[in-house]
């Protein structure tokens, strides 16, 4: 009797239950990215664990009582687990207590050490994640305790850690640290994406560039467009967005301020064209305030100004993306996309 990949579609394929599946409680090992300052809001996150992934709130800068309103509110819309992102450079005063009170299923940690809050974190059950940009980095972290390490590679968009490839810190790290859960984040966007990083190691995924263009990413919908427009050779690694968070690289869609600098010879912070000018203003939570530019914060949910002066954070797997569609319907078609292919690759 001959086969075809059709004929096992609706199998259940191991390799899509990783052993993380079980320690966290969830169907897939699909995680969206808890991305900047509100752009990963409680719409999202949830969309994507009621369709069996894991989606982490982006805590970015918000004030811990804002934090705690967005996790309550996330829990008004799902009871399935969920993660918090805190990046350690924006990181505010109570952050990580909210987060250990509200007793949030995990915390993912970035661009900082963890350390001093491993212990309180297990002590109220909440799991601790470090995303590392190296193999290193990432065996420093296993020492200390963490329950799960996000491998991110230099695809990805947003602040990038990372000088080396995905294909590169996956094995290695998957290699050095097993059992340890490795989840790989950079320049997925579909299933074949997905199988490849499980193949490397990884016994999840993480994608934060191919969620920013859903229904439910708190960003304007110009910037979707945009996105869903673009090549992989469209995006720019840089640092030129520094203004709120300096000394930190970053990949953004290329445009007319990206452009316009580098003509002018890359000059650095304080000699850039039109620095100190506002490109526009951003109403979030009640506050209204103005954006520089060459600002760290992108065109969110509330912006008013040139997004061809705003930071445009996207990864290379842009070429992937074809269209806005709501987290929901990306979750499912990134596990009916990973069965096909791991149902090819097992014929």
């Amino acid at each position: 009797m001959g086969y075809t990949a059709a004929t096992f579609v609706h199998r259940e394929v191991p390799m899509l239950k990783t052993p993380l599946c079980h320690q966290l409680g969830i169907e897939y090992p699909i995680f969206s990215v808890g991305m900047g300052i509100n752009m990963a809001g409680p719409e999202l996150v949830a969309a994507v664990s009621e369709a069996g992934g894991c989606g982490v709130l982006g805590s970015g800068g918000l004030p811990a009582p804002i934090m705690r309103e967005q996790i309550r509110a996330l829990r008004a819309l799902t009871h399935k687990p969920f993660g918090v992102n805190i990046i350690m450079p924006m990181m505010q005063d109570g952050q990580v207590e909210v987060a250990i009170e509200e007793k949030v299923p995990f915390i993912v940690f970035f661009w900082g050490d963890p350390a001093p809050y491993i212990a309180a974190a297990h002590a109220a059950g909440v799991k601790v994640f470090l995303q590392v940009g190296s193999v290193e980095e990432g065996i420093a972290a296993a020492a200390l305790g963490v329950d799960a390490i996000i491998a991110q590679g230099i695809e990805a968009g947003g602040h990038v850690k990372s000088k080396t490839s995905l294909s590169t810190i996956v094995p290695a790290l998957a290699e050095k640290l097993r059992p340890l859960p490795v989840i790989a984040s950079g320049g997925i966007a579909n299933g074949r994406g997905i199988a490849a990083a499980l193949s490397l190691g990884a016994q999840g995924v993480s994608l934060g560039t191919r969620f920013l263009a859903t229904t439910e990413a708190r960003v304007v919908e110009e910037y979707k467009r945009m996105i869903v427009a673009a090549r992989a050779e469209d995006t720019v690694y840089t640092s030129l967005f520094n203004l709120g968070w300096d000394n930190a690289e970053h990949r953004v869609l290329r445009n007319r301020d990206y452009n316009e600098w580098e003509a002018a010879g890359s000059a650095p912070p304080g000699q850039r064209p039109g620095e100190g000018t506002v490109i526009g203003t951003l109403e979030m939570f009640g506050t209204t305030v103005e954006i520089p530019k060459y600002s760290v914060t992108p065109p969110l949910i509330g912006y008013r100004g040139d997004l061809q002066q705003a930071a445009l954070y996207a990864g290379e797997s842009v070429r992937l993306i074809d269209d806005i569609k709501p987290a929901g319907t990306v979750v499912r078609d990134l596990v009916r996309e990973t069965e096909v292919v791991l149902a090819e690759l097992s014929a």
